[in-house]
């Protein structure tokens, strides 16, 4: 294990580019005056009314995406059969694909958990009363370490585990960042048809695992391990064989 960390402190060193430039002042400003809109908008409305029945049995039936347990499940999966193939494996290209695997799984893994964790502490320490509670407390009914789950709504957490899980393929698989931005929105707003979050929880939600899933790119980047950094600073992800789009490969 000191081995390991001894490796990934040399690839640190040896990155010559700095931080980017994330203009991250701008974007948090962005992101709490939509949050605050939201809220003041929208959350009233969704917790004054219940959802359509159709709209609820839909939210119900894909809002079990966003628990973080079978991601993480999946993503150790992926770390330790990624490990096996590689030490398995004969040729030298299946052993990096298989490399290749175990790290996805490593970088799912921990911007799944931490951003989780990091959604949980905020959630307990702002105490937001959740929208079944908002003809006893309003939508600005705060109870900070209540220690009760109805007092655990800001943000949401299993929009927090979509908006890292979608962020970090949208990276990773750039070509079809649309199709994963649309994904995203439609699954953490599950948490608002089925009742459990307003909007302004689920939009804060989303917006935090998306940026820890930029953020822990750049670290792997810094590391040399699934992204490399453009001379801006930025993470693109890296190919695994790019020889094989050159005119005349096999």
């Amino acid at each position: 294990m000191r081995a390991f960390w001894a490796s990934l402190d040399r690839r640190w060193r040896r990155s010559g580019v700095g931080m980017p430039p994330l203009r991250w002042q701008a974007c948090l400003f962005i992101t709490l005056n939509a949050v605050i809109l939201s809220m003041m908008l929208f959350d009233a409305p969704v917790g004054a009314s219940e959802a359509p029945a159709p709209v609820k049995h839909l939210g119900e039936m894909l809002t079990g995406f966003g628990d973080s347990a079978w991601l993480i499940y999946t993503s150790i999966l992926l770390f330790f059969q990624g490990r096996a193939g590689y030490k398995l494996l004969k040729t030298a290209r299946s052993r990096a694909q298989a490399l290749y695997v175990s790290w996805i799984g490593a970088y799912l893994f921990t911007t799944i958990v931490l951003s989780g964790l990091l959604a949980n502490l905020l959630k307990r320490a702002i105490g937001r009363a959740r929208p079944e509670h908002f003809h006893d407390y309003g939508i600005f009914s705060f109870t900070p370490f209540s220690g009760h789950a109805a007092f655990e709504s800001f943000p949401s957490g299993h929009s927090t585990t979509v908006g890292a899980f979608f962020a970090a393929f949208a990276l990773l698989f750039p070509r079809y960042r649309v199709a994963f931005i649309i994904c995203a929105i439609w699954l953490a707003m599950t948490r608002v048809m089925v009742g459990a979050h307003y909007p302004s929880d689920v939009m804060a939600g989303l917006a935090l695992g998306a940026w820890f899933s930029l953020l822990t790119a750049i670290v792997f980047a810094r590391c040399g391990l699934l992204f490399k950094l453009a001379p801006d600073g930025w993470p693109i992800s890296k190919q695994l064989f790019p020889d094989m789009k050159k005119p005349g490969a096999l």
